[in-house]
C-alpha cells in the first residue's frame, strides 16, 4: 500500500478540486452555513493536517485550492460538522476527536459526495482507497457496506442523520 496522499502508477489520479465547479463546493457548504476559501495555486493553506495540497480548515472555513483533492475538501467539512461547537470555534488543523467520530466524518464524507456534480459515491470511494484511507475490512466499500453501523448510529444520535438514514445538514449541537 502506498503511503496516504500517493497513488501508485497503477492508481487513476484522485478527482481535485478543479475537476469540479465551485459553485457546486459553496452550495453545499452554505447548506451548513460554513464558508469556502479558494486559495490561489500557489498559497499556503493554512489549517491542512496532512499538509498541501490536503485541504485546511480554521474555525468554520474550508481552505483549499485547485489541487486538493475532493476526498479531502468532502472529509474535513464532515469534520466540522461532526465536531462539538466549541471545537469547531477554535480548530485549526487538528479536528480532534476519537476513533468513533473519525468514522463518523468518514461515513457522511461519503453520503455527500452524491451532492457533488461529477463526484458521487463511487467515486470517492475510489479515491478514498486510492489516497490510502485504512478500514478494518480492507477497501473502503466493504467498510462502508458492512462494517459502518457504528458511524451511522454515532451520526444518527447527534441529529446528523435521520432514522432512514438521511443527510440532515446540520452541524453538530447547533
Amino acid at each position: 500500500m502506498s503511503e496516504p496522499g500517493t497513488t501508485s502508477p497503477a492508481s487513476p489520479p484522485v478527482l481535485c478540486v478543479g475537476d469540479i465547479a465551485e459553485r457546486d463546493i459553496a452550495g453545499l457548504l452554505r447548506r451548513y452555513g460554513l464558508t469556502i476559501c479558494l486559495l490561489a495555486d500557489d498559497q499556503r493553506i493554512d489549517g491542512s493536517f496532512w499538509g498541501e495540497p490536503e485541504a485546511g480548515i480554521a474555525g468554520e472555513q474550508i481552505r483549499l485550492r485547485r489541487d486538493t483533492p475532493v476526498h479531502s475538501l468532502l472529509h474535513e467539512l464532515c469534520h466540522l460538522v461532526c465536531m462539538t461547537p466549541d471545537r469547531r470555534q477554535t480548530v485549526s488543523g487538528n479536528a480532534g476527536g476519537d476513533d468513533l467520530e473519525e468514522a463518523a466524518v468518514c461515513y457522511l464524507q461519503i453520503l455527500l459526495a452524491d451532492e457533488l456534480d461529477g463526484v458521487g459515491r463511487e467515486r470517492l470511494l475510489s479515491d478514498m482507497d486510492s489516497w490510502g484511507y485504512s478500514f478494518r475490512l480492507g477497501e473502503s466499500r466493504r467498510w462502508f457496506e458492512e462494517d459502518a453501523e457504528d458511524a451511522r448510529a454515532w451520526l444518527q444520535k447527534h441529529g446528523l442523520l435521520d432514522a432512514a438514514g438521511a443527510v440532515q445538514y446540520r452541524l453538530r449541537g447547533a
